[in-house]
């Protein structure tokens, strides 16, 4: 069942007018919140506009991305970079950037920790509902993808196969898939075997096959050769999928761990994701 996600008229009214306002001047990035149940308090995120959304008329695509881990509480809004390359695509879609990470909080790693800490339902679940009520989105999964680098990657992936209702892509950069510790080498405990199994990609995957398959979800993911913490677990996860004869695009690209190469590959890496949703109408 949705959650359901309070917000005030005066918070609406605001964001619409930022909406309508922000293609026209040309300043097409909406940074704004919402009050999360999840959270038990306000979830920021930016939003871009296509170019021409304040007088198209037209609903559009989303693009959901999640930033890497650690970071800081403002890191949401430092990803022009998936910005430039979504123009450069030519397609137009919104792209929405949810904060991933509080003050004192650098490394939630995208999973539900219980009351008042669940992130993975505030950005899998009421994020989206929001957005779809605030802005001209096609709504539902042929409308949404949901897309990450790294940390972000294993969010992706994640909260992805955890709401196969609510997005027709995935796609991973450079992530890993299970919640580990800011050094990226260790598991992280969520406190009982049970929360761990839910929360490891590799698990989810033999729990979702069938609906992978009939739901036709286009999953795609990419790793850096040099990616000496995370590549293997890529290889291991294409392995898993290809048994269990779930379609999906793996890529290993020369690099490392390095912004360098997400910036190199998003514009084709998004335009793959547009490929399989809907286009705007």
């Amino acid at each position: 069942m949705a959650v359901r996600v309070r917000l005030s008229l005066f918070a609406a009214v605001l964001a619409t007018l930022l909406a309508l306002a922000g293609p026209a001047s040309g300043a097409r990035a909406v940074d704004t919140s919402f009050s999360s149940v999840a959270l038990g308090g306000r979830l920021n995120y930016e939003v871009y506009l296509p170019t021409g959304y304040a007088t198209s008329g037209l609903r559009y695509p989303v693009v959901y991305f999640l930033h890497g881990l650690p970071a800081a509480s403002t890191s949401y809004r430092n990803v022009r970079f998936v910005e430039r390359a979504l123009e450069q695509e030519r397609r137009p879609a919104i792209l929405v950037v949810p904060q991933g990470a509080r003050p004192g909080e650098r490394d939630p790693e995208y999973v539900d920790h219980g009351p008042g800490d669940d992130w993975g339902t505030a950005i899998g679940q009421e994020l989206p509902h929001m957005v779809d009520a605030r802005f001209r989105t096609i709504a539902g999964r042929r409308g949404r993808a949901l897309i990450g680098n790294s940390a972000g990657g294993y969010g992706a992936m994640h909260l992805a196969l955890k709401h196969l209702d609510a997005f027709a892509v995935v796609e991973s950069w450079s992530g890993y898939f299970h919640p580990t510790d800011p050094t990226g080498t260790k598991p992280l405990s969520l406190g009982s075997p049970e929360k761990d199994a839910r929360a490891d990609v590799h698990e989810q995957i033999g729990a979702t096959t069938a609906r992978l398959r009939s739901q036709g979800t286009f999953v795609a993911f990419y790793v850096g050769r040099s990616d000496s913490r995370f590549a293997p677990e890529n290889v291991r996860l294409d392995r898993e999928l290809t048994r269990a004869q779930v379609p999906h695009v793996f890529r290993v690209y020369a690099g490392g761990h390095t912004e360098r190469l997400w910036h190199r590959h998003a514009a084709a890496w998004l335009g793959l994701a547009l490929d399989h949703l809907a286009s705007a109408r």
